[in-house]
């Protein structure tokens, strides 16, 4: 006897939700980083609907913040900074992108991916630079030092 396929009950709240990039940085100095995509994926069977929800509304346009993806398909959500002034330098600002199943209105699942804009790309280049040779040479050559009275002995350990 043939059962029809049934789609399992799904628990509000639970549902991964895959989206990249998780993390928006924004920089004042290079006005082509105002305009930045997420990819919203949908790697599930049945079709979703999603929404995009920010903490500061009125720092950002968000092109198609609510829409559908269809089952193994992405859908491309584009942001725009439009307050790029110096207080809010270093602030980090959250959008919240939920997703529910098409034919419902309770959230199936949601992901946060943060915001910050930066005053300048070279400045933070530079200082992700100085800090990657700080980790480099912090991490080339362990040594160890054991003593014992009278003697001095090393033992070089490499990562």
């Amino acid at each position: 006897m043939h059962q029809p396929k049934r789609q399992p009950e799904l628990v509000e709240g639970n549902l991964p939700v895959f989206v990249f990039p998780t993390e928006l940085i924004f920089y004042a100095d290079d006005q082509s980083t105002h305009k930045q995509v997420l990819t919203l994926y949908n790697p599930y069977e049945f079709a979703l609907k999603f929404k995009v929800l920010c903490t500061t509304p009125n720092k950002y346009v968000v092109v198609d913040a609510a829409g559908a993806v269809k089952p193994q398909c992405c859908v491309d959500i584009v942001i725009r900074h439009r307050d790029v002034r110096s207080c809010h330098y270093g602030v980090i600002d959250k959008f919240r992108l939920q997703v529910s199943e098409q034919s419902q209105r309770k959230a199936l699942g949601r992901k946060e991916v943060v915001a910050t804009l930066l005053p300048s790309a070279k400045e933070q280049q530079k200082e992700e630079e100085e800090k990657r040779i700080k980790e480099h040479l912090a991490e080339s050559l362990f040594f160890e030092q054991s003593f014992q009275p009278g003697l001095i002995t090393m033992a070089i350990l490499r990562t």
